[in-house]
């Protein structure tokens, strides 16, 4: 006897769940070996293998999401991150904690039911306790932090567009003032 039956409990058809996100303890473990910046030896430079095995990690946890679906985006991080892995550069080139922390929250009330996460095509709405982020580059460029997180931490690019998204803006150029008079007074220069 099940325990649905044991214990009076009526049978209802499960609603269908999208997949769980994959575990990415280890890609942040292998990131803790390659990420220099929180190091004081400005010589320290992270061996190519341990590069390879970052990239790598990642890519495998977004390939598992890709079983479950997933569209170009999530093939086009895959082809990426492996082409990283066959070449891996000499150090990381993410954005820091601090950007991830800084970056805009999406409020629930604005998300509507058919948004999804461009990475993992899980619907917002239908995590409880949805983080959804907002990149700087496109106002509609949003995203689970757990999905987007991991990418920026190996590249400071926005994965649907490509921008630097540590690039500053330029400041606009200052209003020229023009003279009162069109002369120059040096009394007041």
């Amino acid at each position: 006897m099940s325990y649905e039956v044991e214990h009076n409990i009526p049978n209802e058809p499960a609603a269908p769940q999208h997949p769980r996100r994959p575990d990415l303890s280890t890609f942040f473990s292998n990131l803790e070996l390659v990420n220099t910046s929180n190091t004081q030896n400005s010589n320290a430079t992270p061996m190519p293998a341990d590069m390879r095995a970052v990239f790598i990690t990642l890519s495998d946890a977004f390939r598992s999401l890709r079983q479950h679906g997933g569209g170009n985006l999530l093939d086009t991080l895959i082809e990426t991150l492996e082409a990283d892995a066959e070449s891996p550069p000499r150090e990381v080139e993410g954005v820091s904690d601090t950007f991830l922390d800084e970056l805009d929250r999406v409020p629930t009330k604005s998300l509507k039911k058919s948004d999804v996460c461009p990475i993992c095509s899980n619907p917002f709405l239908e995590d409880q306790y949805p983080l959804v982020v907002r990149l700087p580059c496109h106002k509609d460029h949003i995203f689970d932090l757990e999905c987007i997180a991991p990418w920026l931490k190996l590249h400071a690019t926005c994965p649907m567009d490509r921008k630097n998204l540590l690039k500053k803006k330029e400041p606009p150029p200052p209003p020229k003032e023009e003279e009162e008079d069109g002369e120059y007074d040096e009394m007041f220069a």
